[in-house]
């Protein structure tokens, strides 16, 4: 009987995926048709559509976002190469190259040394230490977990330092119930896991889409640049939002038990392994600090990147299981989506676009302000990735000179959208405990969502 209810739904969800997979393509060949310009190319009439069905494709969700993006490289592969469907047919190498350049190996690098300290337990020895040093009141424990999700979520996806947090704390939520406290603990992880996203290029997939994009039009962002344009950024927004969510939620400063750490301790103490870690932690000090000296040594993040490859498969602290394990769906999303960056950039479809936009004669600040604001809408409704896509060509191309305050600003701006609990991941974790309502978030997504585009665009345009 189960049998039978199970794959009915599977049936349901494949027609489903078929229905929707048909409706996305049937409105970008409608809006490709109505759009396109009479002069276009066969090259950027293509490249239109592949806007227009990718990003639909996205938003509905009709196939996996990484299967999308293996879409995108056969697609203009086989029509921007193909003499048969292409009057003039061009090397389609640069777009198929994607798969290898310098983001893809420092997202790589970024999986490993997660996937490192996640199976030796650093991070939990990490969150620990933080409850220990917290103290019993509740204020200090929110505290202290938001800004370790914050640095852990640089370093670390926003899903995997979420889930790994709520769960080593599930014990405490279970005490508290449905109250001030649990809600503040809840939503203040879920939003750190998104603002610490903003940290570094490896925090988040929207980061590195962007670095990709400008590197694709010879622009290129260090690691330790990156930094410097997003860990004030995400500092300021965590700690405004951690003041918020104390003020509304935290009202009563009495202690709180914190024995569960004691028998979470026992049980790690016996699976830890002291060399294993120290192992981990000296790669992980090694691997950053050469990523922010990059510019000093001359060695590039990507072959940096190959530290942690190489030294934690050696020492045997990675084996097959880890590697297969990892999320190869994120390098395949993400290279796919520079492949659309580059089409749109080489067959300048959005320039006639862009032309017209520029007929209303507003400033660079403000056209930045909007472009911002729109990512953080759009993100809240599709992935991080696709609204970066969207919104980053055309921004360039809108704002010539400064290219890289436009994809750097979007980026951060994609990372504000914490409206909803499907919004992001960290925040579907977080509503699946069952201890918040929806309205709960529309604090954090108010504050972040009208704060954070401001402030990025500010401090970005400051720094530039």
């Amino acid at each position: 009987m189960e049998k039978a209810e199970k794959d009915n739904k599977q049936k349901k969800a494949s027609r489903k995926s078929v229905i929707y997979f048909i409706g996305c393509f049937v409105v970008a060949f409608g809006l490709t048709w109505l759009l396109r310009e009479p002069g276009f190319s066969d090259s950027q009439v293509y490249a239109l559509f592949l806007l227009f069905f990718a990003v639909s494709l996205w938003i509905t969700e009709a196939i996996p976002p990484f299967a999308v993006g293996i879409f995108i490289l056969a697609y203009l592969t086989y029509t921007f190469g193909n003499p048969l469907l292409n009057s003039d047919p061009e090397p389609v190498d640069k777009y198929v190259n994607t798969f290898s350049s310098r983001v893809i190996w420092l997202l790589l690098g970024g999986f490993f040394l997660g996937s490192a300290l996640a199976k030796t337990r650093l991070d939990e020895k990490l969150l620990r230490f933080t409850l220990h040093h917290s103290g019993t009141n509740p204020r200090n424990i929110v505290i202290a977990l938001m800004f370790t999700t914050m640095v852990a979520s640089m370093l670390m996806s926003g899903t995997a330092t979420t889930a790994m947090i709520v769960a080593a704390i599930m014990p405490l939520l279970n005490k508290l119930g449905k109250s001030g406290l649990s809600k503040a603990l809840l939503l203040g992880i879920a939003l750190a896991s998104c603002t610490g996203g903003m940290g570094t290029i490896i925090g988040a997939s929207s980061n590195a889409m962007a670095a990709g994009i400008l590197e694709n039009a010879d622009i290129k962002v260090s690691f330790l640049s990156w930094m410097i344009y997003g860990i004030p950024v995400a500092l300021t927004l965590t700690t405004v939002s951690c003041w918020v969510l104390l003020k509304v939620f935290v009202k009563n400063t009495e202690p709180i038990s914190l024995d569960f750490l004691h028998e979470i301790d026992e049980k790690e103490e016996k699976l830890e392994s002291p060399f294993q870690q120290k192992i981990v932690l000296g790669v992980l000090i090694l691997t950053i600090l050469l990523w922010l000296t990059s510019a000093w040594h001359g060695i590039t993040v990507a072959a940096v990147a190959a530290i942690p490859l190489v030294i934690l498969t050696l020492t045997g602290i990675l084996n097959s299981s880890d590697i297969k394990a990892l999320p190869w769906d994120t390098l395949f999303l993400v290279a796919g989506g520079l492949s659309l960056g580059a089409a749109l950039q080489s067959t300048h479809i959005l320039d006639p676009y862009v032309q017209q936009l520029r007929t209303m004669e507003l400033n660079s600040f403000v056209l930045l302000l909007i472009l911002s604001f729109a990512a953080n809408i759009l993100a809240n409704l599709m992935s991080n990735a696709a609204t970066v896509m969207i919104l980053i060509p055309l921004g360039m191309t809108l704002l010539t000179g400064l290219e890289k305050e436009v994809a750097i600003a979007v980026a951060l701006a994609s990372s504000t959208a914490v409206f909803l609990p499907i919004s992001t991941t960290a925040n579907a974790i977080v509503y699946s405990t069952e201890l918040l309502e929806q309205k709960d978030f529309r604090i954090g997504g108010f504050l972040i969502g009208l704060l954070g585009p401001v402030l990025a665009v500010l401090w970005v345009l400051l720094i530039g």
